[in-house]
This record gives structure tokens, C-alpha cells and sequence, in this order.
């Protein structure tokens, strides 16, 4: 099935992930395993990108037996949209969804539409914090 809109898988752990974290108890750390079966991936893949959110300064990371991770940032200073350009990069928002500097036609054949929803989902995302879904 196609789908318009498609997040990778990096993109939905990272969101889904930061989420677990941040519902946990306060002084609970949540592990990489726990994140896995959550959410049905794979334990190498969730490693990879909490560990990414750890350098960019989200999470804190522990080591050993009974480590796992906690927030480093509070959950109402972090927005969706910060997770997903962590994993994805920064969003740019263009005129074509090509990024073709010479358009073949006098009009674009997608009117546009494509800039909008990507303004929509930026600003939705923007808007969004972890606190909101505590």
C-alpha cells in the first residue's frame, strides 16, 4: 500500500522511543530492550538511534546491567520536530518536491501542495512537545 506521507524507521523510534522515556517514573531508566519489544523493532536499530539522541543532547545514557536511558532535556522543551530533524536532518521547506531549479511547465503540476503539507507538518511538529504526550 503506498502511503503520501512515510516516516523511516529511525524516525518512528526516535519519536515513539523519546516518548516511552519520557513517561517513565522519575528516577526509572528505560533500556533499549524495553524500547524494542515496545516497539516491535530491533534491539541493534533502537541502540543506534537513542544513542544518537544522546549526543545531540536529549537523553542521558547509562552504562551497565541496569542502565538504560532518562531525559536530559524536560519534556516540555523538546519538540517532536527536534527528534525527527535529529534523525532526518532539517527540514527544508521548497517549492518542488523534485527540487528541479527549472520547471518543464509554466505551473506546477502539484500546485504547490506538497510546500504546504510540508509547512503544515513542520508546524504541527513544531508545536508538538514530549509533555503533551505524557
Amino acid at each position: 500500500m503506498a502511503h503520501v506521507i512515510q516516516f523511516s524507521e529511525a524516525a518512528f523510534i526516535a519519536l515513539h522511543g523519546m516518548v516511552i522515556v519520557a513517561r517513565s517514573k522519575k528516577d526509572e531508566l528505560v533500556n533499549v530492550i524495553q524500547i524494542a519489544e515496545r516497539l516491535n523493532s530491533s534491539k541493534h536499530h533502537v541502540a543506534k538511534v537513542m544513542q544518537r539522541l544522546v549526543k545531540d543532547g536529549f537523553l542521558y545514557s547509562h552504562r551497565g546491567p541496569s542502565g538504560g536511558f532518562s531525559l536530559k532535556v524536560p519534556p516540555k522543551e523538546i519538540t517532536l520536530l527536534d527528534l525527527y530533524e535529529s534523525i532526518e536532518g532539517k527540514i527544508e521547506i521548497g517549492d518542488c518536491p523534485l527540487d528541479t531549479p527549472v520547471c518543464p511547465f509554466d505551473k506546477c503540476i502539484f500546485n504547490n501542495v506538497t510546500k504546504k503539507m510540508t509547512e503544515e507538518f513542520v508546524e504541527y511538529m513544531s508545536n508538538e512537545t514530549l509533555e503533551n504526550f505524557i
